[in-house]
């Protein structure tokens, strides 16, 4: 509908309002004695207090020329949507006009004689607020879906940033690593030809040592004597020749070498920028995965087939980081699920939940993972002194005590309905027992401590060609029960026991680190040492570097250069130091980005180099190239700041 202005001579005083309501209308005698129409539909085309503008379609050319010649006016009935009933009214014609182009359409310009001022307040005040509703919902949305566009581009921005500095950081490494086989080779080109000088050196001081004694032979010609110290004078010059020549590479290759090394110091110095950088990003990684509503962080970001299961063993150790990060609304937020809302079976957690609703994804109940939530719910009570939760931590060493006394060894079971024995659960719970036992300061965790130490000596370092085995009559080898020897029991305690804590950490390394080539999600592959699930040659998938246990080899190896260096046994304290650093840079060559829209490419780390493969310990890793690993991604920052789970730190 083409709209109208009224003509200049018709305005009224009042401000009129483009509103379109269904009007009814009919035409009635001047004196409002008879009616001249039947009832007829129109639309306003304005509205002001004083009257409205109709539009009629339709509208019966006699009754047109009664309005125009004055000799009827309208009774109205405006339809509202916020009224049940129509507002009455009764106005004189002030003005008729055709629409142009359009027979039998009219635009009337009409003056209230009758109305309710009540009931016109509500048709002014509505026509007011859907005149200014519609404009300011149409810049709503026009903000908001700019806003939404805006939102976007930062977030591809971000994305792409976020997976820039990954990249950036495995370039470094490689680079960096590149170096450091370059000052290698340097080195030994600079032993090689330290040697040859001084076998050099040797043959000219024999030489002259042979020069020097011809002299005093007796019976020799002069003639003869002339020609052998000529030939001397010649092989030493000579040999003194490629001294020099020697000396000029040893000065070349020298140089080369601190050129490459500075080199290696600018690496070195934009490598601890970028893993530090990193390792932000990863820590945020963990935070956005986490429920708002139940607490939970899904574990395996990737893998479609456990999606959106949150394992117990991963929650506690990624609330021991929010911890550490004085993150406490969150740290409250997951300890609150599983002091209020989590299913138990005989006062011990399952295995898994689902992160978005807290229901159990795994009715399993095993007693590591009810272990390590009470380690993590120690810690914090250390750390805060906040015993709301401790409680909690106090339920589950009851059902674990429980366990160990159904063991005449002393000894706890995997859990409940299983009838093996783990050294990593029980390695696990010694440090929960000691924990508590500071914490709370009751004996009874004391002596749970030293049951399970006892069980230790007696099942796990009774072997003397393996040091540590895999649990009670099982000699296998895993990875994280050297690790965690160290980490839990501590050097002390081991060579207290008559065990030596050098040779456990040798006998990991040399049968479980290997060197893989790892395909990155991009198509780069990088070669990687770290540490395996179990010996490379004892399982026939190849090497597999895990991320969560290489992480646990370095804060042992940390654990033992700090042990040294206590002792004053500096040099073997650097070697573990430096052990502990080249693992751990080696871990971030395995850092991918986020592939989920909320991780917005943001770093985390996948559980091994290979997806979907034999541990070698009866279970596999999780399926996907690109899945994240909550475990990986936190030992990994645990191994980077020095923080062992297993032993309070004041």
């Amino acid at each position: 509908m083409q709209r109208e202005d009224f003509p200049a001579q018709e305005h009224r005083k009042y401000i009129r309002l483009n509103t379109v309501l269904p009007v009814e209308f009919r035409l009635e005698s001047l004196d409002g004695k008879h009616f001249l129409s039947n009832w007829i539909q129109g639309f306003t085309s304005n509205i002001g207090r004083g009257g409205i503008c109709l539009y009629v379609n339709n509208f019966d050319q006699n009754l047109a020329k009664a309005l125009k010649e004055g000799r009827a006016r309208l009774s109205l009935a405006i339809e509202l949507p916020i009224r049940r009933n129509p507002i009455s009214a009764r106005a004189h014609v002030a003005w008729v006009k055709d629409v142009f182009g359009s027979p039998n359409k009219y635009l009337i310009g009409l003056g209230y004689e009758e109305i309710n001022s009540v009931q016109n307040n509500t048709l002014i005040r509505y026509a007011w607020t859907k005149k200014l509703l519609i404009p300011a919902g149409l810049g709503i949305i026009l903000l908001l879906s700019l806003g939404l566009v805006l939102n976007s581009l930062v977030n591809i921005k971000l994305t792409q940033g976020n997976k820039a500095l990954v990249q950036q950081l495995v370039s470094v490494i490689h680079e960096s690593n590149f170096t450091r086989q370059s000052i290698k080779e340097l080195n030994r080109q600079r032993e090689d030809l330290e040697i040859e000088i001084q076998r050099l050196e040797l043959n000219m001081h024999r030489l002259q040592l042979e020069r020097s004694r011809l002299g005093e032979k007796s019976g020799l010609a002069s003639a003869e004597y002339s020609q052998k110290t000529e030939e001397m004078n010649n092989l030493i010059a000579k040999l003194s020749t490629e001294k020099k020549a020697l000396q000029e590479q040893l000065t070349s290759v020298q140089q080369k070498k601190n050129f490459v090394s500075e080199k290696l110091i600018e690496l070195d110095k934009k490598k601890a920028t970028l893993e530090k950088a990193n390792l932000d990003k990863m820590y945020h990684w963990l935070k956005v995965h986490q429920n708002p509503h139940t607490g939970l962080i899904m574990s395996f970001e990737g893998d479609s087939d456990i999606k959106n299961w949150a394992f117990t063993y991963d929650q506690a150790l990624v609330v021991q980081l929010y911890a550490n990060f004085s993150d406490f609304e969150r740290v409250h937020k997951l300890f609150d699920f599983f002091s209020r809302k989590a299913k138990r079976e005989n006062g011990l957690f399952f295995n898994a939940y689902y992160a978005n609703d807290g229901e159990p994804a795994e009715f399993i109940v095993h007693s590591g993972p009810n272990i390590w939530l009470g380690i993590a719910i120690a810690q914090y009570t250390h750390n805060t002194q906040d015993n709301e939760y401790l409680g909690v931590a106090e339920e589950i060493a009851r059902g674990i005590m429980n366990l160990q006394k159904q063991d005449a060894d002393g000894g706890i079971r995997g859990g409940p309905q299983v009838e093996w024995f783990a050294t990593e659960h029980n390695l696990d719970a010694y440090a929960f027992f000691k924990m508590l036992h500071q914490v709370t300061g009751k004996d009874k965790y004391q002596e749970a401590a030293d049951k399970t130490l006892n069980w230790l000596v007696k099942h796990t370092y009774d072997k003397a060609d393996i040091p540590v085995k895999r649990g009670k009559g099982d000699s296998t080898i895993a990875t994280d029960t050297y690790a965690w020897s160290i980490a839990s029991l501590g050097p002390e305690k081991l060579a207290e026991l008559g065990m030596d804590p050098e040779k456990i950490m040798e006998f990991a390394e040399k049968n479980c680190s290997v060197e893989v080539c790892y395909v990155r999600p991009e198509g780069q592959t990088v070669k990687i040492r770290g540490f395996d699930f179990a010996p490379e040659k004892h399982v026939s998938r190849g090497g597999v570097v895990s991320s969560e246990w290489s992480a646990q080899m370095v804060i042992s190896f940390k654990i033992m250069a700090d042990f040294y260096a206590k002792k004053g046994m500096l040099k073997k304290a650097e070697s573990y130091r430096m052990k502990a650093d080249a693992y751990l840079a080696e871990l971030g060559n395995m850092i991918i980005s986020s592939s989920s829209p909320s991780g917005q490419g943001e770093g985390c780390l996948p559980y091994a180099t290979q997806d979907f493969v034999d541990t070698g310990h009866g279970w596999f890793t999780p399926k996907g190239k690109t899945t994240g690993s909550v475990s990986g991604t936190t030992y990994t920052i645990f191994a980077y700041y020095n923080y062992n789970p297993l032993k309070l730190k004041d």
